[in-house]
Protein backbone atom coordinates (compact mmCIF):
# COMPACT_ATOMS: atom_id res chain seq x y z
CA UNK A 1 0.00 0.00 0.00
CA UNK A 2 2.61 2.19 1.00
CA UNK A 3 4.51 1.72 -2.63
CA UNK A 4 1.58 2.26 -4.16
CA UNK A 5 0.81 5.41 -2.49
CA UNK A 6 4.33 6.53 -3.00
CA UNK A 7 4.22 5.67 -6.63
CA UNK A 8 1.42 7.74 -7.49
CA UNK A 9 2.97 10.81 -5.50
CA UNK A 10 5.79 10.29 -7.58
CA UNK A 11 3.88 10.03 -10.66
CA UNK A 12 1.75 13.43 -9.31
CA UNK A 13 4.99 15.62 -8.96
CA UNK A 14 6.86 14.47 -12.16
CA UNK A 15 3.45 15.40 -14.19
CA UNK A 16 3.09 18.49 -12.11
CA UNK A 17 7.21 19.66 -13.37
CA UNK A 18 6.21 18.57 -16.65
CA UNK A 19 3.60 20.57 -16.68
CA UNK A 20 5.36 23.47 -15.53
CA UNK A 21 8.00 23.56 -17.96
CA UNK A 22 6.13 23.15 -21.31
CA UNK A 23 2.92 24.64 -20.31
CA UNK A 24 2.56 28.33 -20.54
CA UNK A 25 -0.86 28.89 -19.22
CA UNK A 26 0.41 27.00 -15.92
CA UNK A 27 3.98 28.35 -15.80
CA UNK A 28 2.60 32.15 -16.11
CA UNK A 29 1.10 32.71 -13.46
CA UNK A 30 2.89 30.69 -11.53
CA UNK A 31 6.58 32.61 -11.83
CA UNK A 32 4.49 35.62 -11.58
CA UNK A 33 3.18 35.22 -8.34
CA UNK A 34 6.74 33.40 -7.42
CA UNK A 35 8.09 37.14 -8.58
CA UNK A 36 5.74 39.43 -6.89
CA UNK A 37 6.59 36.85 -3.04
CA UNK A 38 10.60 37.44 -4.06
CA UNK A 39 10.23 40.88 -4.77
CA UNK A 40 8.54 41.53 -1.40
CA UNK A 41 11.14 38.59 0.44
CA UNK A 42 14.00 41.20 -1.06
CA UNK A 43 12.33 44.26 0.20
CA UNK A 44 11.82 42.69 3.47
CA UNK A 45 15.60 41.18 3.80
CA UNK A 46 16.83 44.58 2.57
CA UNK A 47 14.52 46.68 5.49
CA UNK A 48 15.75 43.78 8.10
CA UNK A 49 19.26 44.16 7.25
CA UNK A 50 19.68 47.88 7.50
CA UNK A 51 17.74 47.89 10.86
CA UNK A 52 20.40 45.36 11.84
CA UNK A 53 23.13 47.23 10.37
CA UNK A 54 21.77 50.56 12.12
CA UNK A 55 21.87 48.93 15.77
CA UNK A 56 24.91 46.65 15.37
CA UNK A 57 27.24 47.26 12.49
CA UNK A 58 26.67 51.11 12.52
CA UNK A 59 30.00 52.28 13.66
CA UNK A 60 31.55 50.02 11.07
CA UNK A 61 29.14 50.78 8.31
CA UNK A 62 29.27 54.73 8.48
CA UNK A 63 33.29 54.44 8.02
CA UNK A 64 33.12 52.68 5.13
CA UNK A 65 30.37 54.21 3.95
CA UNK A 66 31.86 57.22 4.05
CA UNK A 67 35.31 56.20 2.36
CA UNK A 68 33.05 54.79 -0.94
CA UNK A 69 30.69 58.01 -0.88
CA UNK A 70 33.85 60.21 -0.76
CA UNK A 71 35.07 58.55 -3.97
CA UNK A 72 31.72 58.29 -5.80
CA UNK A 73 31.47 61.56 -4.88
CA UNK A 74 34.47 62.51 -6.82
CA UNK A 75 33.57 60.60 -9.69
CA UNK A 76 30.66 62.19 -9.44
CA UNK A 77 31.56 65.95 -9.51
CA UNK A 78 33.97 65.16 -12.61
CA UNK A 79 31.68 63.37 -14.67
CA UNK A 80 28.91 66.70 -13.98
CA UNK A 81 32.04 68.99 -14.56
CA UNK A 82 32.78 67.43 -17.76
CA UNK A 83 29.11 67.16 -18.73
CA UNK A 84 28.46 70.68 -17.85
CA UNK A 85 31.42 72.04 -20.04
CA UNK A 86 30.79 69.90 -23.18
CA UNK A 87 26.79 71.19 -22.97
CA UNK A 88 28.66 74.75 -22.18
CA UNK A 89 30.64 73.75 -25.22
CA UNK A 90 27.53 73.35 -27.58
CA UNK A 91 25.47 76.80 -25.92
CA UNK A 92 28.57 78.34 -27.09
CA UNK A 93 28.43 77.28 -30.41
CA UNK A 94 24.60 77.63 -30.93
CA UNK A 95 23.81 73.39 -31.02
CA UNK A 96 20.78 71.98 -30.07
CA UNK A 97 22.62 68.86 -28.38
CA UNK A 98 23.47 67.94 -25.00
CA UNK A 99 24.54 65.23 -22.54
CA UNK A 100 22.50 64.48 -19.70
CA UNK A 101 22.49 60.37 -19.29
CA UNK A 102 20.30 58.81 -16.88
CA UNK A 103 21.17 55.34 -15.77
CA UNK A 104 19.70 53.17 -12.53
CA UNK A 105 20.29 50.36 -10.70
CA UNK A 106 18.01 47.35 -11.31
CA UNK A 107 17.71 44.15 -9.51
CA UNK A 108 16.68 40.92 -11.15
CA UNK A 109 13.85 39.07 -9.66
CA UNK A 110 13.61 35.17 -11.29
CA UNK A 111 14.03 33.83 -14.47
CA UNK A 112 11.16 34.16 -17.04
CA UNK A 113 11.10 30.55 -17.30
CA UNK A 114 12.69 27.90 -16.46
CA UNK A 115 15.89 26.46 -18.16
CA UNK A 116 16.10 29.84 -19.99
CA UNK A 117 18.80 31.26 -18.96
CA UNK A 118 19.25 34.23 -21.12
CA UNK A 119 15.79 35.84 -20.38
CA UNK A 120 15.14 37.63 -16.45
CA UNK A 121 12.56 39.67 -15.15
CA UNK A 122 13.63 42.71 -13.98
CA UNK A 123 12.23 44.60 -10.56
CA UNK A 124 11.48 48.11 -12.05
CA UNK A 125 8.75 50.47 -11.28
CA UNK A 126 8.57 52.68 -13.95
CA UNK A 127 9.47 50.84 -17.51
CA UNK A 128 7.83 52.52 -20.49
CA UNK A 129 7.44 49.15 -22.58
CA UNK A 130 7.81 50.93 -25.92
CA UNK A 131 11.51 51.51 -25.39
CA UNK A 132 14.28 49.34 -25.80
CA UNK A 133 16.93 49.92 -22.75
CA UNK A 134 20.52 49.10 -22.42
CA UNK A 135 21.63 46.75 -19.54
CA UNK A 136 25.52 46.95 -18.35
CA UNK A 137 27.45 45.16 -15.54
CA UNK A 138 30.45 47.10 -14.64
CA UNK A 139 32.19 48.81 -17.62
CA UNK A 140 30.77 45.92 -20.11
CA UNK A 141 27.31 45.40 -21.97
CA UNK A 142 24.89 42.72 -20.68
CA UNK A 143 21.93 42.82 -22.91
CA UNK A 144 18.79 44.79 -22.88
CA UNK A 145 15.87 45.27 -21.43
CA UNK A 146 12.11 45.27 -23.30
CA UNK A 147 8.46 45.15 -21.88
CA UNK A 148 7.00 41.72 -22.00
CA UNK A 149 3.38 40.56 -21.09
CA UNK A 150 2.87 41.67 -17.88
CA UNK A 151 6.41 43.43 -16.62
CA UNK A 152 10.18 44.35 -17.94
CA UNK A 153 12.47 41.43 -19.39
CA UNK A 154 15.70 41.33 -19.78
CA UNK A 155 17.45 39.53 -22.62
CA UNK A 156 21.29 39.19 -22.09
CA UNK A 157 23.92 39.12 -25.03
CA UNK A 158 23.51 35.27 -25.96
CA UNK A 159 19.67 35.58 -26.42
CA UNK A 160 19.28 35.76 -30.52
CA UNK A 161 16.28 38.83 -29.83
CA UNK A 162 19.46 40.97 -27.85
CA UNK A 163 20.63 43.20 -30.44
CA UNK A 164 22.09 46.16 -30.55
CA UNK A 165 25.14 48.52 -33.01
CA UNK A 166 28.63 48.07 -32.64
CA UNK A 167 31.97 48.93 -33.48
CA UNK A 168 34.97 46.33 -34.41
CA UNK A 169 38.73 46.96 -34.39
CA UNK A 170 40.52 50.11 -34.78
CA UNK A 171 39.06 51.22 -38.09
CA UNK A 172 35.59 50.97 -35.78
CA UNK A 173 33.90 48.76 -37.92
CA UNK A 174 30.12 48.94 -37.66
CA UNK A 175 27.83 46.08 -37.21
CA UNK A 176 25.27 44.33 -35.26
CA UNK A 177 25.61 41.96 -32.67
CA UNK A 178 22.84 39.47 -31.66
CA UNK A 179 23.13 36.43 -29.46
CA UNK A 180 22.34 32.96 -30.95
CA UNK A 181 21.83 30.25 -27.77
CA UNK A 182 25.61 29.45 -27.62
CA UNK A 183 28.36 30.99 -26.01
CA UNK A 184 29.19 33.79 -28.37
CA UNK A 185 27.68 36.43 -30.19
CA UNK A 186 27.53 37.34 -33.58
CA UNK A 187 27.98 40.70 -35.50
CA UNK A 188 26.15 40.72 -38.91
CA UNK A 189 26.21 43.50 -41.90
CA UNK A 190 30.19 44.47 -41.96
CA UNK A 191 31.49 45.74 -44.92
CA UNK A 192 33.78 43.96 -46.38
CA UNK A 193 36.09 47.10 -47.27
CA UNK A 194 37.32 47.20 -43.61
CA UNK A 195 39.34 44.55 -42.59
CA UNK A 196 38.32 42.62 -39.47
CA UNK A 197 40.81 40.00 -37.41
CA UNK A 198 41.00 37.81 -34.84
CA UNK A 199 41.56 39.35 -30.91
CA UNK A 200 40.09 42.92 -32.61
CA UNK A 201 38.02 44.13 -29.96
CA UNK A 202 34.19 44.99 -30.04
CA UNK A 203 32.38 47.72 -28.20
CA UNK A 204 28.82 49.49 -28.24
CA UNK A 205 28.63 52.04 -31.08
CA UNK A 206 26.13 54.27 -29.27
CA UNK A 207 24.26 54.83 -32.42
CA UNK A 208 21.48 52.61 -31.72
CA UNK A 209 19.98 55.37 -28.64
CA UNK A 210 20.03 52.07 -26.77
CA UNK A 211 24.37 52.17 -24.65
CA UNK A 212 26.67 54.92 -24.74
CA UNK A 213 29.95 54.98 -27.45
CA UNK A 214 32.58 52.52 -26.01
CA UNK A 215 31.24 49.84 -23.82
CA UNK A 216 32.96 46.79 -23.91
CA UNK A 217 31.26 43.81 -25.90
CA UNK A 218 33.69 41.39 -26.50
CA UNK A 219 36.86 40.30 -29.03
CA UNK A 220 36.43 38.64 -32.31
CA UNK A 221 37.68 35.20 -32.37
CA UNK A 222 36.92 34.37 -36.49
CA UNK A 223 35.18 35.96 -39.25
CA UNK A 224 33.45 35.10 -42.58
CA UNK A 225 31.33 36.56 -45.71
CA UNK A 226 27.93 36.27 -46.35
CA UNK A 227 25.55 38.19 -48.83
CA UNK A 228 27.66 41.02 -49.55
CA UNK A 229 28.64 41.66 -46.11
CA UNK A 230 31.15 40.37 -43.49
CA UNK A 231 30.24 38.39 -39.92
CA UNK A 232 32.21 38.17 -36.97
CA UNK A 233 32.00 35.74 -33.99
CA UNK A 234 32.66 37.10 -30.74
CA UNK A 235 33.21 35.79 -27.21
CA UNK A 236 31.31 38.11 -24.63
CA UNK A 237 32.92 39.69 -22.23
CA UNK A 238 30.22 39.94 -19.74
CA UNK A 239 29.35 36.58 -18.04
CA UNK A 240 25.71 35.49 -17.18
CA UNK A 241 27.23 33.74 -13.87
CA UNK A 242 25.49 35.72 -11.11
CA UNK A 243 22.63 37.79 -12.83
CA UNK A 244 21.79 39.69 -9.86
CA UNK A 245 21.36 43.53 -10.62
CA UNK A 246 22.22 45.26 -13.36
CA UNK A 247 22.63 48.85 -14.54
CA UNK A 248 19.77 50.30 -16.74
CA UNK A 249 20.66 53.00 -19.15
CA UNK A 250 17.23 54.96 -19.29
CA UNK A 251 18.23 57.59 -21.04
CA UNK A 252 21.95 57.97 -22.91
CA UNK A 253 21.86 61.78 -23.84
Amino acid sequence: MNKELLGFFSFFIALFVGALYYTNLIQNPFISTLNSIKSTYHNSLDYVSNTIDKHFFQATEIEQLKAKLQMYEKGHILMVQLSKEVNDLFKENNSSLAINPDIELVRVLSYEKFGDFNRLWLDIKEFNSSKIYGLTYQDSVAGIAVGHKEGALALLNKDPKSSYAVYIGSELAPGIAHGNNTENLIVKFIPTWITINAGDEVISSGLDGIFFKGLKVGRVVSTSSSGGFQNAVVVPYYKENDPNYFHMIRSVR
